[in-house]
């Protein structure tokens, strides 16, 4: 990515370390809002948080603009089921992560469902986006909503494959990241110059 870059709509693979959860996540690339202040409500963000589960999990919060078009579970196609699932905040939150390798690929609260989409219409390029070719995939339920909390998507920004449009050094330098006080009673506000204490950038 460079500032030349006019940003663009990209489809990014990601996947846990052993390749048994695969994903595609939808990010305008460059990001198309200045460093320094938050998006607009309803874009993408990129968020550090000191919470004591973010921060032993690693975890570089990537939230898509629509939870229910940016994001498409390629395998396995039951989360809830086929992958190892740690409740948290009161059991909402599912920090689902593989079984084999243990990699936390996302956080979830919500719905999904089974659909069959065409990828080459989405703009995947790969061995099954041909056209007329239907992929099945698991993607959140745009009228599945937790009646009191809502959906929640997280995607762990350390999960999408290495050598795309991603980079996180340079969102981390144009202060695009925010970071955020979850750690103590008295949070502080977020910000975008560094993380706050018990937080990494």
């Amino acid at each position: 990515m460079t500032d030349s870059s006019p940003s663009a709509r990209h489809a990014l693979n990601g996947s846990c370390h052993c390749g048994a959860l695969r994903y595609i996540v939808f990010l305008t690339l460059p990001h198309p809002h200045p460093g320094g202040q938050a998006p607009p409500r309803g874009s993408q963000r990129f968020y550090r948080c000191n919470c004591t589960i973010c921060h032993k999990a690693g975890f570089f919060h990537v939230r898509v603009a629509s939870s229910a078009d940016d994001f498409l579970l390629l395998a396995p196609l039951d989360p809830l089921a086929d992958l190892g699932d740690y409740l948290w905040q009161k059991k909402r939150l599912h920090f689902l992560y593989c079984r084999t390798c243990a990699t936390r690929c996302f956080i979830f609260v919500g719905d999904g469902e089974v659909v069959d989409v065409d990828l080459a219409q989405l703009g995947v390029a790969g061995e099954t986006a041909e056209p007329g070719n239907r992929t099945r995939v698991w993607r959140v339920k745009r009228d599945g909503a937790h009646p009191d909390y809502g959906t929640y998507l997280s995607v762990n920004g350390n999960t999408i494959d290495a050598g795309q449009a991603f980079d996180m050094r340079e969102l981390t330098d144009k202060k695009i990241v925010q970071y955020y006080d979850y750690l103590h009673d008295d949070a502080a506000a977020g910000r975008y110059d560094r993380p706050h204490p018990g937080g990494c950038y």
